[in-house]
């Protein structure tokens, strides 16, 4: 985190060309703000998160923050007046081809060199940090006969949450039936009686999971294509031991599709792959009674994995942002860039997707860039994603939502600066293209929208196989087969959602810890949970948010 340049520790200058600074705390119009040596009279309240100017602007000047352009001001502004949606508009650099050679100098990672996690060691040389069996269907027409499978698993293998609210409800129908609805009123909550986990029978297995998503058929044949390779990814992803795939048989979604898309990501892929196909099974009770047969014998044949030491190397980091704040560019993002740059250091690998929060930051990423072959892909699909959205009437521009806003983050390119901290300052090794696969060590830029559920999704099916995902205004996603470790912005976000935060990095903003302080806990925390000694809120919660990307216009 930059030196706080101000008195009292009240605000924060991002870099050195930046004509805004950044409040750390509510302040006061009247109040005298110290910086750099100057004095400045706040002419505007600025709420904590927020910006104001440190130079007289007019109408059309530009607005840098991280040292680039973030916005262009709508009209003529004082010094010291705040900025807000009424008077900044989203404008961000162009970018060009790649200049220069990409240098870096790695962190000192010695400390994690011989430190190992326990993970599930495949037969094709991946390691999972979770070994999961999986139940998908290629057409949404399957999803009813996958509901099927799953109550009768999950309750009768001991694989579901303890089913509070269910009890909840009977709790109530009976105070209903003693004596209507006097008693329900003076219920007090806490007493609802809590249900005990039910026993489970695999020790080694840490589940069955079911993808349930309104795709394979009736789009068009680039989606289906799409989430045939996607789900592929899934099943060829080191925390899945092996798959049940559902077909109806009529769809886009073809079961050979599907099977050329697995042999694209292992041409000697030996995992138990069951395919169950309705509309040549002589019923649905047929089909459903030898999947659920099969499905059981391969979970016992899957519960034979046990945990095994393996080197950082194999960790590949999703990196990821949602509901994010005025804080979430100075504290969780940098941290978690810090500790892709450790693994990456480790040979390990890293994931920064969500091309519209990239928008503004593209020279730097591309300059990262190790070779023209990869730079130029990244502008190749960074401009055919922003041409769609054109073409609809949309733009970058339209990305941050209102409490992206309300909290700070008022144009996409300044949403987009910070967001881009997440990646670090290590090369970009590689361009995955949606739904492709990470082969290569080192930071990857993956082509996905920002929305949550539709990039966590695409980043598991590249093989991410520890997702960090930092938040300021607090948001529980989570993902079927991938532990995603939540980090918030600021402490008070983290004391008010403590179900769903995994980790505070607000003590960057308070100056308690410094980024790198904080991205080496991280790290020290991602080991135990890729070993599966802590499970996060997500898990916990049964978080199992699972959303293809339909490659039309979603930001």
């Amino acid at each position: 985190m930059p030196a706080n340049d101000s008195t009292h520790g009240k605000l924060l200058r991002l870099d050195a060309r930046d004509n805004v600074l950044v409040a750390l705390a509510d302040l006061r119009k009247g109040e005298i703000i110290r910086f750099s040596g100057n004095d400045c009279v706040l002419l505007s309240d600025v709420p904590a998160k927020h910006k104001f100017v440190t130079q007289d602007l007019a109408a059309g000047e530009d607005v840098i923050m991280y040292g680039v352009l973030v916005g262009k001001v709508t009209q003529n502004l004082q010094r010291g007046e705040l900025l807000s949606t009424r008077n900044i508009r989203h404008a961000a650099a162009s970018f060009h081809k790649k200049e220069g050679t990409a240098r870096w100098t790695p962190p000192d990672a010695s400390p994690w060199r011989t430190k190992t996690f326990l993970g599930y060691r495949r037969a094709d040389g991946q390691v999972g940090t979770r070994n999961y069996w999986l139940v998908l269907p290629l057409v949404f027409c399957e999803n009813r006969n996958l509901n099927v499978l799953k109550q009768a698993f999950e309750e009768e293998l001991g694989f579901t949450a303890p089913q509070i609210y269910r009890r909840q409800v009977a709790e109530l129908a009976r105070l209903y039936r003693e004596g209507g609805t006097e008693k329900i009123k003076t219920l007090s909550l806490t007493e609802t009686p809590q249900a005990p986990a039910s026993p489970r029978i695999f020790r080694h297995l840490d589940g069955i999971k079911f993808l349930v998503h309104e795709g394979g058929c009736g789009g068009t044949r680039e989606d289906s294509n799409n989430l045939c390779a996607l789900l592929a990814g899934y099943i060829h992803h080191p925390n899945v031991a092996g798959a049940t795939v559902l077909s109806l048989g009529c769809q886009h979604a073809q079961v050979p599709i599907l099977l050329e898309e697995v042999k694209r990501r292992d041409p000697n892929f030996s995992k138990p792959l069951l395919i169950f196909e309705q509309q040549k099974s002589p019923s649905e009770a047929a089909m459903i009674s030898q999947a659920i047969r099969d499905t059981f014998l391969g979970l016992a044949e899957a519960d034979k994995s046990t945990r095994v030491p393996a080197p950082l190397s194999q960790l590949s980091l999703g990196l990821k942002c949602g509901g994010s704040d005025g804080f979430s560019g100075l504290s969780a993002n940098p941290a978690i860039g810090h500790t892709a740059d450790l693994v990456v250091a480790l040979g390990g690998k890293g994931i920064l997707s969500e091309f519209p929060e990239l928008c503004g930051a593209e020279q730097e990423l591309i300059n990262r860039c190790v070779s023209e072959e990869v730079s130029d892909r990244f502008m190749q699909l960074m401009s055919d994603y922003a041409a769609r959205a054109k073409a609809v009437r949309s733009g970058f521009e339209m990305n941050p939502s209102p409490g992206n806003i309300r909290d700070g983050l008022l144009t996409d390119a300044m949403k987009s600066a910070g967001a881009a901290k997440k990646g670090g300052t290590s090369p970009v090794t590689a361009v995955l293209d949606y739904p492709e696969y990470s082969r290569v060590p080192g930071l990857h830029l993956q082509c996905t929208p920002g929305n949550d559920v539709e990039c966590v999704t695409a980043q598991v099916a590249a093989g991410a196989n520890v997702v960090l995902f930092t938040t300021g205004l607090g948001t529980p996603t989570g993902n079927p087969i991938t532990p995603v470790i939540k980090i918030s912005a600021n402490s008070n976000l983290a004391q008010r959602m403590p179900d769903i935060i995994d980790i505070d990095a607000g003590g960057i903003i308070s100056g308690e810890k410094t980024i790198e302080q904080m991205g080496e806990m991280i790290l020290d925390r991602t080991i135990q949970v890729a070993s599966g000694e802590i499970r996060t809120k997500a898990e916990l919660l049964g978080q199992d948010d699972f959303i293809p990307w339909k490659r039309g216009v979603s930001l």
